[in-house]
């Protein structure tokens, strides 16, 4: 009667609502529109498509290392591996909402000095149930859920940051060979200044001080060309750690560097913000503190266990399982806690700070993420702007190298005009294509704040 009026008590409570509040996701400020650029916020969606957004670049061989990212990446392996611990945890949580069954065999043999000895055998099945009465396991894997989706949402986070940390390792490499390219230029340049002033000392029209001075240019030149062979070699070594490959069994060919700056259309609505992994993950975070609060109040109600058992015993093994052997057995156990001293309201207090604090990340991760696409947007309009500026400083520089050069010959400009001119060319040229890499870097980075390519989602 005890275990009938048991069992009828928790399938009644069953049905109940769990104890602490159900989540509801709370409201953050969003501004209508970027400031920069004339973006505007759509609706957010962070099951949209991130795409191959190292496409819109328009590189080849970008792409293809791209694609080992996601095959060899071991760091992306580890964070793998986690979601799937994430997800395991979910299944063990939700385990717990149904009863265990189980199985006993046992023998044992007893005697003393007065007494014979004596064999008992025993074969059981074991069943035991803990209603879910207050809600405890389904919080539990409520929480569980939440964490196992913000763990899916770190392995997104992770994949995009490694894409972007290629992306920028690569474009930073192509930007060292195009450095590379116009010392090699300078140093032919500088070569033939040398060789000049040398010919013009001989013919005695220029001073040995010309001489030395055009030296002293060329050697100058010569070791940044060495320096920035080793910068290269640097980068080159990431980006084959990056792609899962020893740094001894790859190499990237130089190739001509060409300005492939995408264009951000203007007014495209941004679809972003909750597309971020990380945002994301903060706001199933907030979910599974949430279901910690329930958690935590469930224990000030009692736990119901509900056993149950059948099974044999005899004195001989072969008996074992004859009808006269069989035994069985049913309980049911209430327990719970009258005095804990505080303890119980200390962890619903410290559930529900847990809570309050991921409510404060999620907002400043949101808050965080219009801040660095403004930046980013801000960092490619301007330096697109100072790109075309600087352009036009890049020409009148070599034509006053030429003019310089020419009024040298002349002997109407010393060589102190020339090595000035000169070192001024290779300064904006430099200027002009670190423009360019500074440029592709916020592109990548923009890419990164969005969660994704800026393609709208179909």
């Amino acid at each position: 009667m005890t275990l009938r009026i048991a069992l009828l008590v928790s399938l009644s409570l069953l049905g109940a609502c769990a104890v602490g509040p159900d989540y509801s996701k709370p409201e953050v400020a969003v501004p209508p529109a970027f400031k920069e650029s004339g973006w505007k916020v759509a609706q957010p969606a962070d099951a949209a498509p991130k795409g191959k957004w190292w496409e819109i670049f328009n590189d080849p061989v970008l792409n293809a290392l791209e694609e080992q990212v996601e095959i060899s990446n071991y760091s992306l392996k580890s964070a793998e591996a986690r979601y799937r611990q994430a997800r395991a945890a979910v299944d063990g949580a939700r385990s717990q909402l149904y009863p265990d069954l189980g199985y006993r065999f046992g023998a044992t043999r007893a005697g003393g000095r007065e007494k014979d000895l004596v064999n008992s055998y025993s074969a059981s099945a074991v069943a035991g149930w803990e209603p879910d009465l207050w809600g405890r396991i389904r919080r539990t894997v409520e929480a569980s859920s939440a964490n196992e989706q913000a763990s899916a949402a770190d392995l997104a986070g992770v994949k995009l940051a490694l894409q972007a940390q290629l992306a920028t390792a690569y474009f930073s490499l192509r930007v060292t060979d195009a450095g590379r390219a116009i010392l090699d230029d300078t140093v032919k340049a500088f070569q033939t200044s040398y060789d000049l002033t040398q010919n013009r000392y001989r013919a005695g029209v220029a001073a040995k001080a010309d001489v030395v001075q055009a030296e002293s240019q060329l050697l100058s030149v010569k070791s940044q060309v060495l320096d920035i062979r080793a910068s290269r070699a640097t980068l080159e070594h990431a980006i084959a750690v990056l792609v899962g490959k020893a740094p001894a069994d790859f190499a990237l060919e130089t190739i001509p560097f060409a300005n492939r700056v995408p264009d951000i259309p203007a007014g495209l609505p941004s679809t972003l913000l909750e597309r971020r992994p990380d945002i994301a993950g903060a706001e199933r975070r907030m979910a599974a503190a949430n279901a910690q609060i329930g958690i935590a109040k469930a224990a000030y109600f009692p736990d119901l266990s509900l056993s149950a058992t059948a099974g044999s015993a005899s004195a001989t093994a072969g008996k074992l399982f004859d009808a006269s052997g069989f035994v069985w057995s049913i309980g049911a156990q209430l327990a719970g806690t009258l005095i804990d001293f505080g303890a119980r309201s200390a962890q619903v207090e410290s559930a529900r700070a847990g809570y309050d604090a991921a409510v404060a990340d999620y907002r400043g991760t949101v808050l965080g993420g219009f801040q660095e696409v403004e930046d980013n947007l801000a960092t490619i309009h301007w330096l697109g702007e100072a790109f075309v500026v600087q352009e036009q400083a890049v020409r009148a520089a070599r034509e006053s190298v030429a003019l310089t050069l020419n009024q040298y010959k002349a002997g109407t400009a010393s060589y102190l005009n020339v090595a000035l001119v000169q070192a001024s060319q290779l300064s904006e040229e430099r200027t002009m294509v670190q423009l360019v890499g500074r440029r592709l870097a916020a592109s990548v980075a923009l890419v990164r704040s969005i969660g994704g390519d800026w393609q709208p989602p179909s």
